[in-house]
């Protein structure tokens, strides 16, 4: 990494991603990774505390001459989505991400990079270790847990912070200014399992569905993209009147806010039926292939060896595969409002089959609560139809799109000197931090901006080096102007 760092710039700003991304940092166990921020903010001698959930709030004085300004904000997450292609055999909770350059992309070698959001974590530090920055009264807010919960920003408390301005450095695409964001809530169904012996003659087989690129079940839900968990209950709901297979498992999708790239389902069949079984796969790969098309062209149907010493009772393998095709996933509705907008939406995230237990993990986003509650209505109204319980979790309320902020026309006005054009404003499907904070601190404007980097959550993310750069010149740019 230090050979790396020679060829990026800003160095400061890289320097510390690249020390960050040595540090397992999967939500949930992203201890080590803030008290590294923690650490690293002290040592450039700024206050810094951290609050009743493992949140880094840290403070550096104003720049001389600007004491009076307004306190601004940084904020991003330190935690990361922990996604690898299969047979790369990482361990997140201890191995470094292996960071490449690929011309002016910053890769990962079989791994989410990290970019989400260990940018706007580094472009923080950078910040506070500055000594040509002029600028205000600043507070950085590392929150933890974003990905799976957002459960820093949920479990902030009022009065914590100071700050008129807060900047979300959480955005990802460069040119655009990110002033509104949905909300979403997450439901989780289950069923219990009756297991049986398998039919007398029967072999195990694994049955997998991968290559599917998968991506960000806000920002990427509209584009097209295969979910390999419903491709495998497609593929198995129709094989199964013409072959007597027996389910034993589905496997499925690691994250529930990451559409699933890989799946794979446990049965047994009749060893005499294998090769018109494999025929039949190949048909249905060539037919998925076509209805994808060039939105996620590298669908791969397989079937392997497999293991396994039970089966699920029939009426709970037709069960489970009558509810995965039912179940919604994808665009539920388009903004009438914001052309080009998703106003609600499913991701089919996540099955896991246990012993006694099936279990499958779905999250709705909508801008419009109402329409958020009544998709999660039908998602359980369904459920029960299927036999299978159901409950809401994890609700977080959107950030409604202030256009006329003072700190939205400071930004874009910024923008406009720096790089002599105006940003494009807009509100994204995604969920981010700024409506639980902006329920909390009703009067702080907020704005979310940064660099371009693609198919976050999925181990093919990339982020843009030059844009990289651009986003610190705006970012510089604006905290000298507020």
């Amino acid at each position: 990494m230090d050979t790396l760092l020679e060829s990026l710039e800003p160095k400061t700003f890289w320097s510390y991603f690249l020390e960050l991304s040595k540090i397992p940092r999967g939500s949930k166990n992203e201890a080590v990774a803030a008290a590294w921020v923690a650490d690293q903010a002290k040592a450039l001698g700024c206050d810094v505390e951290r609050d009743e959930v493992g949140n880094v709030i840290i403070r550096k004085k104003a720049t001389p001459g600007k004491e009076g300004r307004p306190t601004t904000c940084l904020q991003a997450h330190v935690d990361m989505v922990c996604e690898q292609n299969e047979g790369t055999g990482h361990d997140f909770t201890k191995d470094p991400i292996k960071v490449w350059k690929d011309g002016d992309l910053l890769r990962a070698t079989g791994t989410t990079l990290g970019a989400d959001n260990g940018i706007g974590v580094a472009a923080a530090l950078a910040v506070l270790a500055s000594k040509d920055v002029a600028h205000g009264p600043i507070e950085a807010l590392i929150t933890i847990d974003e990905e799976t919960g957002l459960t820093g920003a949920n479990g902030l408390q009022p009065g914590r912070l100071k700050a008129k301005f807060l900047l979300n450095l959480d955005s990802e695409e460069e040119g655009y200014l990110t002033i509104g964001c949905a909300g979403g809530e997450d439901t989780i169904v289950t069923r219990k399992l009756t297991r049986t012996a398998p039919p007398a003659g029967a072999r195990a087989f694994r049955l997998k569905v991968f290559g599917l690129r998968g991506g960000h079940s806000g920002i990427d839900i509209h584009a097209g993209r295969g979910n390999a968990i419903r491709i495998l209950a497609q593929v198995l709901g129709t094989l199964k009147p013409t072959f007597a297979f027996s389910l034993a498992a589905i496997k499925g999708g690691n994250k529930r806010n990451a559409i699933p790239r890989e799946a794979s389902a446990q049965i047994f069949l009749d060893p005499a039926q294998e090769q018109a079984f494999r025929t039949a796969l190949a048909e249905h790969e060539a037919h998925w292939r076509a209805a994808l098309g060039a939105h996620d062209p590298g669908l791969h149907l397989a079937l392997e060896a497999g293991e396994g010493t039970q089966i699920m009772a029939d009426t709970d393998a037709t069960a489970l595969l009558q509810l995965l095709l039912a179940l919604p996933h994808g665009v539920e509705a388009m903004s009438p409002d914001i052309p080009g907008l998703v106003q609600t939406s499913t991701n089919m995230g996540v099955i896991e089959t246990r012993p006694d237990e099936v279990e499958v993990n779905l999250l709705t986003r909508s801008s419009i609560n109402a329409s958020r509650t009544a998709l999660s209505e039908r998602i359980a109204a369904t459920c029960a139809l299927g036999g299978f319980e159901s409950h809401v979790t994890g609700g977080y309320p959107g950030w409604k799109p202030e256009p006329k902020a003072s700190l939205v026309r400071i930004v874009n006005e910024t923008n406009q000197k720096v790089f002599g054009k105006p940003l494009e404003i807009m509100a994204i499907h995604a969920g981010l931090e700024c409506g639980l904070i902006g329920e909390k601190y009703t009067e702080m404007e907020m704005v979310s901006f940064g660099p371009s980097m693609w198919d976050v959550h999925t181990p093919d993310e990339h982020v843009s080096v030059p844009s990289v750069g651009n986003f610190w010149k705006l970012l510089v740019a604006v905290l000298e102007a507020v």
